[in-house]
C-alpha cells in the first residue's frame, strides 16, 4: 500500500464512548486468553523430561564442542534450529527461520534467569556462520549438521524447532519443544501486528470483507520473503553487507 493505492476497507467510526465499551468487551477476552496463557506455562513447567546424550557434538568457531558446552555454564539452555538448504545461496535461504531468528536480539534478560540462547543450524559452520555475520546477528552460533538428527530424535529434524534443556551438572535433560506456528513467541513482529487493525495481512486470517490481505494468498504465496530474498535481508544488502556464503 502506499500513496497510489485504493484505500482499503475502514472499521465503522463511532464515538469514544461506544468505542471504549466495544474495547473493554474485547479486553475481558484478551484478559481470559493471557490467563490461559499463564496455565498453559503452568502445566509446561510440570512437564517430565528425557535425557540427551550430553557428549553430542556440535561444531563452534573453534570447532567441535559438545551440547553441554553449548550452556556456556548457565542452568538452562534455549536452542533454535535454524534450517539450511546446503549449496544454496543467501537469498535461497530458509525465509522462515531468518524471520523468527533474526528478531532474538537482546539476551541480557535471558542470560539473567540462568538460560543461554543458541543458534543450531542444519547447515554447515563455515557457511552458516557467514549467513549469521551477514544478517547482523550476534546469538551463539552453531552446526548440528552431523548430529541434528540425535538430537531431534523421533522429529523431522529437517523443519525448524525450537528446543529447551536444563542440566544438572554434566547431565542434560529435554524440556520442552516446539515447532510450526509454536516458534512464534520468538517474534515480536506477529504479536505488534496482531494488534492493528488489519493484523497480519495474510489471506488465512479471519478479516472483515475488504481488508487487505496480500500475503500468504493464491497470488502471493509469499509470507516472509519479497523479490526474490528474505525481507530481512533488503536491507542488508542496501548497506552494503557482502552475501557470498562460500
Amino acid at each position: 500500500m502506499n500513496d497510489q493505492s485504493p484505500s482499503p476497507a475502514l472499521p465503522p467510526v463511532v464515538d469514544r464512548s461506544a468505542y471504549q465499551e466495544a474495547q473493554e468487551a474485547l479486553l475481558a477476552r484478551e484478559k481470559a486468553h493471557t490467563r490461559e496463557g499463564d496455565a498453559i506455562a503452568a502445566a509446561r513447567r510440570r512437564l517430565p523430561m528425557v535425557e540427551v546424550d550430553a557428549t553430542i557434538e556440535v561444531i563452534g568457531p573453534d570447532g567441535p564442542i559438545t551440547i553441554l558446552d553449548v550452556f556456556e555454564g548457565r542452568k538452562q539452555l534455549i536452542a533454535y534450529f535454524h534450517a539450511w538448504w546446503p549449496g544454496r545461496p543467501a537469498a535461497e535461504q530458509c525465509e522462515g527461520c531468518t524471520f523468527f531468528n533474526s528478531q532474538v536480539r537482546e539476551l541480557s534478560y535471558i542470560h539473567s534467569r540462568d538460560a543461554t540462547y543458541a543458534t543450531l543450524c542444519k547447515g554447515p559452520f563455515q557457511e552458516s556462520i557467514r549467513y549469521r555475520d551477514f544478517l547482523g546477528l550476534d546469538m551463539p552460533w552453531y552446526s548440528v549438521e552431523k548430529s541434528a538428527p540425535q538430537l531431534l530424535e523421533g522429529r523431522d529434524w529437517q523443519r525448524h524447532h525450537l528446543v529447551c534443556y536444563v542440566r544438572d551438572g554434566n547431565r542434560v535433560f529435554e524440556t520442552y519443544y516446539t515447532g510450526g506456528r509454536g516458534v512464534e513467541v520468538m517474534a515480536p513482529t506477529h504479536g505488534l501486528l496482531d494488534m492493528t487493525v488489519y493484523g497480519r495481512q495474510e489471506a488465512w486470517e479471519d478479516s472483515p470483507h475488504g481488508w487487505p490481505q496480500p500475503w500468504y494468498s493464491a497470488e502471493n504465496p509469499e509470507e516472509w520473503r519479497t523479490n526474490g530474498r528474505p525481507i530481512a535481508q533488503w536491507s542488508r544488502i542496501e548497506a552494503g553487507r557482502s552475501d557470498e556464503l562460500a
